[in-house]
């Protein structure tokens, strides 16, 4: 019966990548280094934070890497929000009774500033801050609080964090909101891997807070709706969303009971991109059972459309999305695309039912996120 959960900070509770992986850049910049992508940055960065500078700047002393890092990061924390089901989920523990505690390599400072103006300070317990190898520190947290580490779990974003529950006896729950991907967390081996707060807080209530819950049932089948939208310059839109193993892929989701696959279609594509589309014509059905690529063993039967955007083109993603890009069709097959995208994208381009230029893998991408 879980009774305590700990937190990571970053990633987990609050979005502070953005500013992070800034931050870095200007250490690396100041460091004579070329600046990382997102993507890269994403991919290498790990904890204890001293390996990710052994290896891009082994030559710099730490105390100049801080100088440099927090002269940048102090001035852009004020970005960092809440994360999506955040508050939420932390309401749900003080009503069940649940301890809760942080434990992260996070400034005190910052800690304070963030908990303070994302209002999340008075729904939290201790905070052990500071901590710059976790797993030396989640033995004194147990101790000094009285857990049980079979009544505890850690939620974290990062290897590191899985790493540390291990070392201290608790349960482990990775979510998808921060640094870490989903191969690198399924590498960690956590006992559950979520979506967000909110699908844990939704597990452990349906598990009456036993531990870990049980394994999802592929109940299915799971009828979802897809689309390539496409733009004024026969361009496609990409989206990326960490569920999907942080490739590129269509968007869309499940059809709702008493919903027509057309109404959930423009439904979902409102939802997940703020875009409004006129349908040009359903393409057809992909069935996939447990895709490698999905987070969780799912069954899906997928009905793929070809789509045109109605009225203005801007982009507004929901908390799904982590980027998204504009690209022309063909092009698109060189991105690391999800299975179903690349499938769908490949009946398109066979039966050109495009439209004449559509095909052309000429044209600037537009990227964002």
């Amino acid at each position: 019966m879980i009774r305590n959960i700990i937190f990571d900070w970053s990633g987990t509770l609050v979005d502070d990548l953005p500013a992070v992986w800034r931050a870095t850049n200007h250490v690396l910049e100041q460091a004579g280094r070329p600046p990382l992508s997102l993507d890269r940055f994403r991919e290498e960065f790990c904890l204890p934070f001293l390996r990710f500078y052994e290896r891009h700047v082994p030559d710099v002393p730490l105390p100049t890497l801080e100088r440099w890092f927090h002269e940048h990061f102090a001035a852009a924390q004020d970005s960092v929000a809440a994360l999506p089901h955040a508050r939420a989920f932390l309401e749900f523990c003080r009503e069940h009774g649940l301890r809760t505690f942080v434990l992260s390599t996070v400034r005190r400072d910052y800690y304070q500033r963030q908990a303070d103006r994302t209002g999340l300070a008075p729904l939290l317990g201790p905070a052990y801050v500071e901590a710059w190898d976790k797993r030396e520190w989640i033995g004194r947290l147990l101790r000094e609080n009285g857990l049980v580490p079979g009544e505890t779990i850690f939620v974290g974003d990062m290897q590191h964090d899985i790493e540390t529950a291990r070392h201290g006896g608790v349960g482990s729950c990775a979510v998808l909101t921060g640094y870490n991907t989903l191969p690198q967390l399924r590498q960690a081996g956590p006992d559950l891997i979520v979506e967000h707060l909110g699908e844990l807080q939704a597990r452990l209530a349906a598990a009456r807070f036993k531990w870990p819950p049980e394994p999802d049932a592929v109940a299915g089948p799971v009828v979802t709706v897809g689309a390539l939208i496409l733009n004024e310059r026969n361009e496609v839109l990409l989206v990326r969303t960490p569920k999907w193993s942080h490739r590129w892929g269509m968007p869309g989701g499940k059809v709702r009971q008493g919903e027509t696959c057309e109404a959930a279609l423009r439904r979902e594509l409102r939802e997940e991109t703020g875009l409004e589309v006129v349908v040009v014509r359903q393409v057809g059905m992909q069935e996939w059972v447990n895709p490698p690529e999905f987070y969780r063993p799912a069954h899906f039967v997928l009905m793929t459309y070809l789509c045109r955007v109605k009225g203005r083109v801007e982009v507004r993603l929901n908390e799904e999305g982590c980027g998204w890009r504009w690209i022309p069709l063909a092009a698109a097959l060189g991105e690391d695309l999800n299975v179903p995208t690349r499938r769908l994208i490949e009946q398109v381009l066979q039966d050109g039912a495009a439209g004449a230029g559509m095909l052309s893998a000429a044209g600037a991408v537009t990227v964002q996120g």
